[in-house]
């Protein structure tokens, strides 16, 4: 591609680089110049202007952006195109999920050509209907076709949208003396809507490991969440326990994510048990949104994937907490 000032004799048909104004507005960068577009430049006192002329060989910055976006889209399920403008293509989603991405082969896409671009947002990162996903920008008005389809090669297939594999969850909360009782339900069952799934019942049951059990055995939910009204501080405290009670395993207790630290992961049957620490009572950014998420969805979250949550896990500082991570001088 060619880019620089040309009199306004050599300008028609190229790529106006820069906005100009005339007498009826302004023309915006990114037109191709006709002959009406240089009659009013000339009018408007203008000799010369910035263009950009494509070489044969160079894609134009709409039909490079549509075809990376393609192949990074590659048809996959639950993800729409925006149409391409000024060498841009969004990537929204049509369902809530979890956005999955081969960070390799963006990286690999990204290092092909300086003016061929694709952002994401991160990987494993929670998604409403209608949020953006992905955008391919082609910097320049113009890039040459090879470098397009080598980038398209690498990008293909890269991003995709996992929604939730179950249809249904149940809340069981448990009841102290002067505990909190179901404080926090709300932004819990927004959790559970916000994935596409329906909340099918809230039942409240006392901080005792048979109540609980039978309460585990009785919930309908596809998945069972379970919020107790004491925080729950060792493998075997009363909601664990009480899953083993219930027939179930404890996978995973605690987790590298604040807050969320002290969030267990276990199964019952077919159907996966979450229990929940007081923190997530608060509907901020929590590391119970990150494992619902996945559960929810199908995607791996095993005792290895947790233990992986560490980088990038500190997710909020809470000033409110009675022993503050941060120190204080005095």
């Amino acid at each position: 591609m060619r880019f620089g000032p040309v009199s306004l004799d050599q300008a028609e048909g190229a790529i106006l680089a820069h906005s100009e104004h005339v007498a009826d507005g302004r023309l915006r960068k990114g037109i191709v110049l006709g002959s009406e577009q240089i009659a009013a430049l000339r009018a408007a006192g203008y000799a010369a202007v910035t263009v950009a002329r494509l070489d044969a060989g160079d894609l134009h910055e709409d039909d490079a952006a549509r075809m990376l976006a393609e192949a990074v889209h590659d048809d996959a399920s639950g993800i729409a195109r925006s149409p391409a403008f000024t060498g841009r293509v969004n990537l929204t989603a049509e369902r809530p999920g979890v956005v999955c991405i081969d960070a390799g082969a963006i990286n690999a896409a990204n290092a092909v050509h300086p003016m061929i671009t694709v952002a994401t947002v991160p990987d494993h990162h929670q998604i409403r209907a209608g949020g953006m996903m992905a955008t391919v920008k082609i910097i320049a008005y113009g890039v040459p076709e090879v470098a397009v389809r080598q980038a398209a090669k690498a990008a293909r297939g890269a991003l995709r949208l996992a929604v939730a594999q179950y249809r249904t969850a149940s809340l069981i909360i448990t009841d102290t003396q002067g505990g909190p009782g179901d404080k926090g339900s709300d932004a819990i069952a927004a959790r559970v809507t916000g994935l596409g799934m329906e909340m099918v019942g809230t039942v409240i049951c006392a901080h005792d490991t048979d109540a609980l059990a039978r309460a585990i055995v009785a919930a309908t939910g596809d998945i069972v969440l379970i919020l107790t009204g004491s925080a729950t501080s060792d493998p075997q405290d009363t909601a664990p326990q009480a899953l083993r009670e219930a027939g179930g395993q404890v996978i995973r207790f605690g987790m590298p994510v604040d807050p969320g630290n002290l969030l267990f992961l276990g199964q019952l049957s077919d159907r996966p048990v979450i229990g929940l620490p007081g923190s997530a009572r608060s509907p901020v950014l929590h590391g119970a949104d990150w494992v619902l998420a996945r559960v929810a969805c199908g995607l791996p979250c095993g005792a290895d994937v947790i233990a992986g949550m560490g980088v990038g896990g500190l997710l909020k500082e809470i000033p409110s907490r009675p022993q503050p991570r941060r120190a204080t001088h005095r």
